[in-house]
């Protein structure tokens, strides 16, 4: 039976989907990954075949749509980006109702392995009659109330207050989704799909839901139903393209390594804040990711110690890193904590209040916000991480759970469970 893997073709959930896809690929089961057309010289470079959502539009009108909308999206945080990205989302799945069930045919798909955040692409097998399990390449929603939703960085209490605190989350969550996807809910009711439209999490696979985060990241005591699966994170060190890096530029001194993902790069301020406040530490290096919206230009002016570059090896830098100054995206977090490597996180929006929540809650390193990043304030936390080595031995402890766990080996081990293959 061929396996398909659907993903979005950002690079943090569509990095850890492809090399799980590739563990399954390496067991001799038949797989192909599912995502627009725009990643698929990605794909192809992780060794996968390669089929797309049935985009219509041809790939230069893909390219001009993708990049307006990083830009905008670049420009906004908290709710205001998360509300954006889902109403992205929320078009991708509605075009999906009428093309995917005829790629799955030609591909001759028997199961699917879903990422949670194409909220209810799950109503499509449902509608086939196909087995599906869900991913979380992002920090999972909690859908119990348990502990808070991820798009909030509250930390994880257990008084009645804080449950409903949770719970209003999860109402004002689902209200947000049910504002854009209005297309998905017509075309099921259509199909006489009965959905649960009050409770998001109804249409989870009931076969197994499996996250990447190690339990020991994970807030304490928590209450996921019994198909939730830990298994660690889905890095195998490949299957990435090869970039082009100034390694001979290295000092050999200490590296903080910085990155915000694709969300804060058409905000150079940040950028600039993150090198002044770097600049004043004495005998590291900084090496800055900006990504492709913003220049050096800029960026201005940076100390001596800086090396900008668009996208970065960031395995391999994170390799000789003493610090991450990260968005808390979940993916460089955990590539961080694989590596031992404390943090400096600067959440902006989707779970990534969520991810520091957690980084503040294992203290393995600090957390700030956008309101109240500053230059002087940031270098306090720099030299904090920097100088206190409990940060980095509670990396480090979190580094040695995820050896154990062997997440990419566990993840398949369940996907072959569930799927019978």
């Amino acid at each position: 039976m061929k396996t398909g893997f659907l993903s979005p073709h950002v690079p943090g959930h569509l990095n850890p989907m492809a090399a799980l896809a590739r563990q399954l690929q390496s067991r001799n089961h038949e797989v192909v990954f599912i995502t627009s057309r725009l990643a698929e010289p990605l794909v192809r470079t992780a060794g996968l075949p390669f089929a797309s959502f049935g985009e219509k539009e041809s790939l230069s009108a893909l390219r001009e749509n993708a990049m307006n909308r990083m830009t905008e999206l670049s420009k906004l945080q908290g709710e205001d980006a998360s509300r954006f990205a889902l109403g992205i989302v929320a078009r991708r799945v509605e075009n999906m109702w009428h093309t995917l069930p005829t790629v799955l045919a030609e591909e001759g798909v028997g199961a699917l392995v879903l990422d949670t955040y194409l909220f209810y692409s799950e109503l499509i097998p449902r509608r086939l009659g196909m087995p599906y399990i869900h991913v979380s390449n992002a920090l999972p929603f909690d859908w119990s109330g348990h502990t808070p939703l991820c798009l909030y960085g509250w930390p994880h209490e257990t008084t009645p207050a804080a449950v409903r605190r949770n719970r209003e989350g999860i109402e004002r969550f689902t209200g947000l989704l049910a504002g854009i996807n209005t297309g998905v809910r017509m075309e099921a009711q259509r199909l006489g799909l009965n959905v649960d439209w009050n409770d998001v999490g109804s249409t989870v696979s009931t076969l197994a839901w499996l996250t990447q985060i190690p339990e020991e990241f994970d807030f304490e005591d928590t209450n996921w139903p019994s198909q939730f699966h830990y298994t660690g994170p889905f890095h195998d060190g490949t299957g990435r393209p090869e970039l082009d890096f100034p390694w001979e530029q290295l000092t050999g001194e200490p590296i903080v390594y910085a990155s915000m993902g694709t969300l804060a790069n058409g905000r150079p301020e940040i950028f600039r804040t993150i090198a002044s406040a770097v600049g004043t530490q004495k005998k590291v290096q900084l090496v800055m990711a900006v990504g492709d919206q913003i220049s050096q230009e800029q960026i201005g002016p940076v100390p001596s110690n800086t090396i900008i570059v668009k996208q970065a090896p960031q395995l391999e830098l994170l390799k000789r890193s003493s610090l991450c100054i990260t968005h808390a995206g979940l993916n460089t977090v955990l590539e961080a904590l694989t590596q031992g490597v404390p943090q400096v996180a600067i959440p902006v929006t989707h779970d990534q209040p969520g991810v520091a929540a957690r980084i503040a809650n294992r203290k393995t390193g600090v957390v700030t916000s956008l309101d109240k990043l500053t230059a002087a304030h940031l270098s306090e936390l720099v030299s904090e991480v920097l100088e206190d080595s409990s940060y980095r031995n509670n990396a480090r402890r979190i580094q040695e759970a995820i050896v154990r766990s062997n997440g990419l080996s566990r993840a398949a081990d369940l996907i072959e469970q569930a799927f019978q293959l």
